[in-house]
């Protein structure tokens, strides 16, 4: 029998989740999907800390989504929390309530596990004896996670401290950013990238699949959709000219104008000019000329992982506290 699995994934820019059903075959079954854009690292660069108003806007989403677990019947929930979290001195304090408040078995989990549950989920469905050496990139609002590996396998992984959020707040100052501010901010990811990637990593790899809220945005625009739709987007590859083309496009436009661009989510608009120049420097890193869009990322890998632990162990279903 399959098995169903609620996960949720609290990022640094955005709140998420997937039910789905996990076959004995670990073939997966969407029910639902959800996203939105809660911002709770905003203004952690400055402080340190987790605002209170991002908090809160956190929790209701969290309210909205135990709602929703509920009506689908899941027998596990399971919640990761990332790089803000991780940062954040009263990160611990805020984990424990969303443990507490909606029964969730929340967990903060390090750049390392993030990774490897980011490239089970992009690569799940790909033949395991593919041999095309592969790299994921998972750009999100505090970090970017850059897997290598072959076929489900990753051999390399790093977390590194460029973000969306963060980056936007360290430099772009400016509504449009000024040309200096973008020069800065892509000079920072190149020299973050090229000091955490090692040079055979980089030089050994022929393939490029991004995850997260940047990629998506990026193939729903190229494919001229009003909002984003997985099917359509899932496997959507983008050649890096076509990356370039529409960074310069939002970069010249302030923040209102990005707000009304066909396919951009709106709560989208302050944070995808970063995240845009973080996947052009890294395909630049790469030497790659093309990226694949994948719909797949930590939330599917997150499903795997906690179903095959808990028949590993042979946990019985969760019941909610």
């Amino acid at each position: 029998m399959p098995e169903r699995v609620a996960v949720v994934d609290i990022g640094t820019n955005s709140t998420r989740l997937l039910v789905a059903d996990v076959a004995s075959d670990e073939r997966l079954t969407e029910l639902e999907r959800r996203a939105k854009v809660t911002r709770l690292g905003d203004g952690l660069e400055r402080t340190g800390v987790l605002d209170d108003a991002a908090m809160a806007r956190v929790f209701a989403t969290l309210a909205e989504y135990r709602g929703r677990i509920d009506a689908h019947g899941a027998q596990r929930t399971v919640g990761v929390l990332t790089s803000a979290v991780r940062d954040a001195a009263n990160g611990a304090t805020f984990t424990a309530g969303v443990r507490d408040r909606y029964g969730i078995d929340a967990r903060t989990i390090g750049g390392d596990e993030e990774a490897r549950l980011t490239f089970l989920g992009a690569t799940s469905e790909r033949p395991p004896d593919d041999a095309t050496p592969t790299v994921v990139i998972d750009i999100g609002g505090g970090s970017t996670e850059i897997v290598a590996g072959i076929g489900h396998d990753a051999t390399f992984h790093v977390s590194t401290q460029l973000g969306v959020v963060r980056h936007t707040e360290r430099h772009l100052a400016t509504d449009p950013p000024t040309h200096p501010e973008l020069d800065a901010l892509a000079a920072d990811v190149r020299a973050t990238i090229e000091r955490e990637v090692p040079p055979e990593v980089r030089t050994s790899t022929r393939a490029a699949v991004a995850v997260a809220g940047t990629a998506t945005s990026l193939g729903t625009i190229d494919l001229n959709l009003d909002r984003h739709v997985g099917a359509a987007v899932h496997g959507h590859q983008v050649p890096l000219a076509t990356c370039r083309e529409i960074l310069e496009k939002l970069a010249s436009l302030t923040d209102a104008e990005r707000r009304n661009v066909r396919g951009l989510h709106p709560d989208r608009a302050p944070t995808i000019v970063a995240g845009l120049v973080i996947l052009v420097e890294a395909l630049e890193a790469f030497s790659l000329d093309s990226i694949e869009v994948s719909d797949h990322d930590i939330l599917r890998g997150t499903a795997l992982a906690e179903v095959r632990r808990a028949r590993a162990a042979g946990a019985p279903a969760q019941t909610r506290p």
